[in-house]
């Protein structure tokens, strides 16, 4: 994954990280807790910890078991989210008020 490889993400976890990530999988029986619409869980074994709520919040409230490909799609929505936001930020800049001369 290019993009993981460049997050800093990981300087953010607490020294325990690997205790908290094993505690949080047998919680959660090393089952995806991912549910769709329907209300079903996902079948697929978890492989990832993933932050419900992002942030630096580490407690177990906040903490559930994901497979790969569920976690990938949370992370890339949540990342297109904060790029998005980004964009309109730097756009709002450049956005004028007045009408251009042409259409008055």
């Amino acid at each position: 994954m290019p993009n993981w490889s460049s997050s800093q993400r990981r300087n953010e976890l607490p020294a325990g990280w690997a205790k908290i990530r094993r505690r949080i999988l047998k919680r959660d029986g090393h089952r995806c807790t991912h549910r769709d619409d329907y209300g079903t869980r996902c079948s697929e074994p978890a492989t990832d910890v993933d932050h419900i709520r992002p942030g630096s919040d580490h407690s177990d409230a906040n903490l559930r078991s994901l497979c790969s490909y569920h976690h990938r799609k949370k992370s890339s929505a949540e990342g297109a989210a904060a790029k998005a936001k980004a964009r309109r930020r730097h756009d709002k800049k450049f956005r004028r008020d007045e009408r251009h001369p042409g259409l008055m």
